[in-house]
């Protein structure tokens, strides 16, 4: 099945130093004139110094300082370093997908599900939760044959409870068999429920989900089915705006890497000036133009599989994939480290694996997530910061994070200890980077 996705890079990033000598002949007076600084020129500076923790934002602009198209050591002709971020709760507050979700709800635009087979939209969905759904969603209506959620209560509660409880109203488990280091399967389920549409089509939905919540006040909640407290509004993190303007300005490749779906994150990107083709969202295949309830693969997935999303290691392959050209299992693995992000940030046990994957600084925004902070604070090499979120931060957790013994969630859904990459476990760690 075709795939819709950005142009993939199909060639590896690294450029000669006699080909970037003849692109800086091309553009260097034009970037210049346009305040972009040049090879030698100062780097361009981070400008909203509130809400950062500590020296994070110092730390951040050496990082910016070192690697950027200003420093002198750039003339060499190395491609340009590369600056990862995931999105919900990291770009922004709150979660976009959720957003979407709720929009296709309260507007009845969740079509259904082929033969009126709720199987068929994820191969992880429980016979229990297949039989809830049809018991409670009628057949769809009109020519799109879309399920009437804005008024039928019961058919949008269990649609709501499946996607964002991963249970059944009744408590039923509604998914069950994949694979935890790969694969959320509530979180593809959103974009497996866009089947029918085509990408245009969801952007817009995603672009009126975006224009209502980014309108609503900060704490503003809605009504979603019988559910009264349904977050309502999404604000973007103005530092992280700052961030990625001034990673940008000094030569990063900055992209965005989301558990949300694709066309939903390509909508709310654009807020921080990063294209569609520097995003990497959760893929659906296509036929004929429009979605379908399959996902696109990655590594040695195979057409169908549908078993790894960007989410942990899934992120990883993901990245190594569309930012790297890494083809293949060898996707799925840890690259040297010049094909590899340069910075990274994040804010959940989502992110892990990418922000191991990071060579020069990692930041944690603190939610509490147990691998993401046991590894933060334990911060083995240097390289990791923390910071309190920016808006609504968390306040202390009580207790410790249970590093030694049950910070880490394994393919089989077990907990264990959080290991080092040298195989030694964490010892449990305190929160310390928290709310006043």
């Amino acid at each position: 099945m075709p795939v819709l996705r950005p142009a993939p890079r199909s060639a590896r990033r690294a450029v000669t130093a006699l080909a970037l000598a003849a692109a800086l002949a091309t553009v260097t007076a034009p970037a210049q004139a346009h305040g972009r600084p040049g090879p030698g020129r100062s780097c361009p500076r981070l400008t909203v110094s509130t809400g950062w923790y500590g020296a994070n934002q110092a730390r951040i602009q050496r990082i910016i300082d070192r690697y950027g198209s200003c420093a002198p050591h750039r003339r060499d002709g190395r491609s340009a370093p590369v600056a990862v971020f995931d999105w919900d709760n990291t770009v922004i507050k709150n979660d976009v997908g959720d957003a979407t979700m709720f929009w296709l709800l309260r507007n009845s635009r969740i079509r259904q599900p082929e033969h009126g087979d709720w199987r068929t939209t994820s191969r992880y969905l429980t016979d229990a939760a297949a039989r809830s759904l049809r018991a409670a969603c009628p057949d769809g209506t009109g020519p799109d044959r879309t399920l009437p959620t804005a008024t039928d209560t019961a058919c949008a509660d269990e649609i709501l409870s499946v996607y964002g409880e991963a249970a059944t109203t009744s408590g039923q488990d509604a998914f069950a068999g994949y694979d935890r280091r790969t694969m959320e399967p509530s979180y593809a389920w959103l974009a497996q429920l866009t089947h029918g549409w085509t990408a245009g089509q969801v952007r817009a939905f995603a672009a009126a989900a975006r224009a209502e919540n980014l309108a609503a006040p900060v704490g503003a909640t809605q009504r979603v089915g019988s559910t009264t407290d349904a977050t309502g509004y999404v604000r973007y993190y103005d530092q992280q705006r700052d961030l990625i303007r001034t990673l940008r300005r000094a030569g990063f490749d900055v992209w965005i890497v989301s558990a949300s779906p694709q066309p939903v994150v390509d909508v709310w990107a654009r807020g921080v000036d990063v294209a569609p083709g520097n995003v990497i969202g959760i893929r659906s295949t296509t036929e004929r133009g429009r979605y379908t309830s399959h996902l696109s693969p990655c590594g040695a997935e195979r057409p169908g599989d549908d078993s790894q999303i960007t989410y942990i290691d899934g992120k990883r392959c993901w990245i190594n994939k569309e930012v790297f050209g890494v083809r293949g299992a060898a996707a799925s693995r840890v690259q040297a480290p010049a094909e590899r992000p340069v910075f990274a940030a994040g804010d959940s046990d989502t992110d892990v694996s990418m922000l191991r994957d990071a060579t020069g600084l990692r930041l944690a925004l603190n939610r509490n997530k147990a691998e993401l902070m046991c590894r933060s604070y334990d911060d083995a090499d240097g390289r990791w910061l923390v910071n309190p979120m920016f808006i609504g931060p968390k306040g202390r957790m009580d207790g410790v994070y249970p590093c030694a013994t049950a910070g880490y969630t394994a393919s089989d859904g077990s907990s264990r200890p959080v290991r080092r990459g040298d195989g030694s476990v964490i010892p449990d760690q305190r929160d310390t980077v928290f709310a006043n």
